[in-house]
């Protein structure tokens, strides 16, 4: 979803302030079954961390790449194939591959049998994959991949941005998932020229998860539990946004990156996170997934609150530069999991429940 601020797919900027994962209440079992912004970065490798470099993102998309992509369209279908059986033979069935769509780079997506050796190099789809039971197939994963903790145990090929493509074919596999990166473009018809079933997809919103899951669900042939993990992901979200509708909405400032300052734009799920938990992104007008900003100008938007991860908060609070911002200097910064917030993937209701929490308390229960 690593390390530079590239949104990009760009190149080099100092950077110090990276967030990092705190804690946040827990929700229900439905919440749970529900991660850029697979957010890239792209700048050279800072000399900080991104999120993604602390443990908790990709990269951080960053000013202005549109992420437009293809839509893919699901259609869960098989052919089976009955040959004609004679004396002793058994009458056997055989999958036929099933062309249904393209991902983000526009290459067809196969849905043959079901795959058993899976390399995911996206956060977003390897906790997908997880959720819908097919954990113990995946074989590959990006250092960032930590959620579950099971996943933990999956051997590690780099960071899911411009991918080693002789490590991923090392493991053998029968379905790689890969970030819909430019950065990644190459890797992807390298990967289909060795015969690897390989689907690359952006999951930057919301709608993005929705369609990942489908499409998931449809290549591992259990459509009926993506469905499943979908309905209650909306579930919990539509149950945030009702607790939510009749509060006062502050504005909002979203701190993920500390130099350049970058924020959250409307093009990203962590905007739509903020709408659903009862607030205003005071930088919605920033069409992409994130976008970078002057501290002069946080400080005429004069945001209500600062969200910020452990890392940023205490950088906030102790640089007097931020003393120009209102929040900043009434103290009212809010800590959040990064690591949960900042993965548009199963756990994006619980992600909304916890920021519901910060920002109005005792409104969701």
């Amino acid at each position: 979803m690593p390390v530079r601020p590239r949104h990009c797919n760009g190149h080099n900027a100092d950077s110090k302030t990276p967030l990092t994962a705190g804690a946040v209440g827990k929700v229900s079992p439905a919440a749970r079954s529900q991660e850029t912004t697979h957010v890239r970065a792209t700048f050279a490798e800072p000399r900080g961390r991104s999120w993604w470099r602390s443990g908790v993102f990709g990269r951080v998309l960053v000013a202005g790449i549109p992420l437009g992509g293809v839509s893919v369209l699901f259609f869960y279908s098989r052919r089976w194939l009955w040959p004609v059986c004679f004396a002793l033979v058994a009458c056997s069935e055989a999958n036929r591959e099933a062309v249904t769509g393209r991902d983000d780079f526009g290459d067809p997506v196969r849905i043959g049998a079901p795959p058993t050796r899976i390399v995911s190099l996206n956060p977003a789809t390897t906790e997908i994959l997880f959720t819908l039971g097919a954990g113990s197939h995946v074989i590959g994963r990006t250092e960032y991949d930590l959620w579950p903790d099971s996943a933990r145990l999956v051997p590690a090929l780099g960071g899911g941005i411009s991918v080693n493509v002789e490590s991923v074919l090392g493991t053998h596999p029968d379905l790689v998932l890969l970030y819909a990166s430019q950065d990644n473009r190459s890797a992807a018809d390298r990967l289909r020229a060795a015969g690897i079933n390989t689907v690359s997809l952006k999951v930057d919103h919301i709608s993005d998860f929705r369609r990942a899951t489908e499409l998931l669900g449809a290549i591992l042939h259990d459509s009926a539990r993506a469905r499943t993990v979908i309905d209650s992901v909306q579930h919990t979200l539509d149950s945030v946004r009702i607790a939510t509708r009749d509060v006062h909405r502050p504005k909002l400032f979203w701190h993920i990156w500390d130099s350049p300052l970058i924020t959250v734009g409307s093009g990203s799920f962590m905007s739509e996170l903020v709408d659903i938990a009862g607030a205003k992104n005071v930088y919605a007008d920033i069409t992409g997934p994130s976008g970078p900003i002057a501290l002069e100008d946080v400080a005429r938007r004069d945001p209500d609150y600062i969200l910020a991860g452990p890392i940023g908060a205490r950088q906030i609070e102790s640089d007097p530069r931020w003393r120009i911002v209102r929040a900043a200097r009434e103290k009212k910064i809010l800590v959040v999991d990064t690591l949960l917030v900042a993965r548009p993937s199963v756990r994006l209701g619980e992600a909304a429940v916890s920021l519901a929490r910060l920002l109005h308390p005792g409104t969701v229960r």
